[in-house]
């Protein structure tokens, strides 16, 4: 009885010990968090070569091509970019980057017609993706078509290169300037009637054509020829016999009220005209009874991708960006607030510039791509023959049709610049 009472009494004293060992029993903390050994992404840090003329980086044009590459950056966080400037003008970029391509900037600015030798070169790259979309969308046909070689984009074009009409609003109304031949009803029209790069406008309005629809078929040669040609020909024999014509530019005759030339001879324009100052682009001509608008050759400045440079083979796609941008709407608008470059962005609202939209105009409906190609070379000397044997008078409607196909036969012909 004993031996029972004493198991019952041990039972309950273990009982009790491990109800109280469950009840001052502590829970385990949750462990914290082991932190990741993954590394974190970094910036890509670059260091990027510019080259521009010397207007785009002084502080009297806002530091231009500075302001603009910070923008980008700051567009661009995934980028740690570090900038370096060097000065060199449009016209001295095939000169000074072709010398070492390895050596020169990452993104430079060119002129257009500095595209052969620079891809001969290998010192320019294919535009491509969206951002060509983008040049395309933003720019005319005509502007596109100048950084365009072998079917290939090779820039951002940011101005043009071309030339309009300077006009005396007092005499030749917004009408009267939509077709010379009315022009000079009332009053003397001066014209470079023996300069190659102007006549060819007059040819090109009835449907001549220099390598092909687009200036870059150069196995299309050029087509200065047949009944087209002539009706061109017999045109400026009597363009030149009107007594209001005028061989040359405001400065060749007196009383001379409307002349053709660009940006370059704005200051002759307003010294000339005054407040009565006019410009807009090229009218028409009259051939054969039906109105033809006369087309300038069209150049442009552009913004142009080296691939033979480190930063290209590494990192082509910030040379790429960056090339866009300088070349786009926003930089664009800069670039014509703080030095009136004037844009070829077609959705820039340049105001009541007349300049600008003259310009503006030319490169949208009135123009032609001057051509690139190596057999350009072969035009620029029989036209000139032409415009001087009109205004001497020894091409006549008589042989009219003789003389313009001895032209285009030079012109066609090697050998000939």
């Amino acid at each position: 009885m004993k031996t029972k009472k004493l198991f019952a009494l041990l039972l309950t004293v273990l009982m009790v010990m491990a109800m109280l060992s469950g009840c001052g029993k502590k829970e385990e903390p949750t462990p914290e968090p082991t932190p990741s050994t993954e590394p974190t992404e970094e910036k890509v840090a670059v260091t990027v070569t510019v080259w521009g003329p010397q207007e785009d980086q002084s502080a009297e044009n806002g530091n231009w091509l500075q302001t603009e590459c910070e923008k980008f950056a700051a567009d661009h966080p995934e980028w740690d970019i570090t900038f370096k400037y060097g000065v060199c003008s449009e016209g001295d970029a095939k000169t000074n980057v072709t010398t070492d391509p390895s050596a020169a900037a990452d993104v430079y600015m060119f002129a257009n017609d500095q595209i052969p030798d620079l891809v001969k070169a290998n010192a320019i790259a294919k535009l491509g993706g969206s951002n060509l979309d983008t040049i395309k969308k933003n720019n005319s046909e005509t502007t596109v078509n100048t950084v365009t070689y072998d079917g290939a984009v090779y820039g951002a074009p940011f101005t043009g290169n071309t030339w309009f009409m300077f006009y005396d609003k007092s005499v030749f109304t917004e009408e009267d300037v939509k077709s010379l031949d009315a022009m000079l009803e009332k009053g003397k029209v001066a014209f470079p009637l023996t300069n190659s790069w102007y006549i060819a406008s007059m040819y090109v309005a009835n449907g001549c054509t220099l390598f092909g629809a687009s200036g870059s078929d150069e196995a299309a040669g050029i087509d200065f020829s047949g009944d087209k040609a002539v009706a061109v020909t017999n045109y400026l024999i009597d363009l030149n016999a009107n007594p209001n014509f005028v061989n040359g530019d405001v400065g060749s005759a007196a009383d001379v009220k409307a002349f053709f030339s660009g940006t370059w001879d704005y200051q002759k324009a307003v010294d000339t005209f005054g407040d009565n100052l006019g410009i807009c682009a090229a009218p028409s001509i009259t051939i054969d009874g039906q109105l033809k608008q006369m087309k300038a050759f069209a150049g442009s400045k552009a913004i142009g991708v080296n691939p033979a440079t480190a930063l290209y083979k590494e990192h082509p796609e910030i040379a790429v960006a960056l090339a866009a941008y300088l070349g786009g709407t926003s930089a664009q608008k800069d670039h014509y607030d703080f030095r009136n470059t004037i844009p070829t962005d077609l959705g820039i609202n340049v105001g009541d510039d007349a300049l600008a939209k003259a310009q503006m105009d030319t490169m949208d409906f009135a123009s032609i791509v001057q051509p690139v190609v190596a057999s350009m070379g072969q035009y620029w000397t029989p036209a000139q023959s032409m415009g001087e044997e009109i205004v001497a008078g020894t091409v006549t409607h008589d042989n009219a049709a003789e003389k313009t196909e001895a032209m285009n036969d030079t012109m066609n012909s090697t050998g000939v610049s």
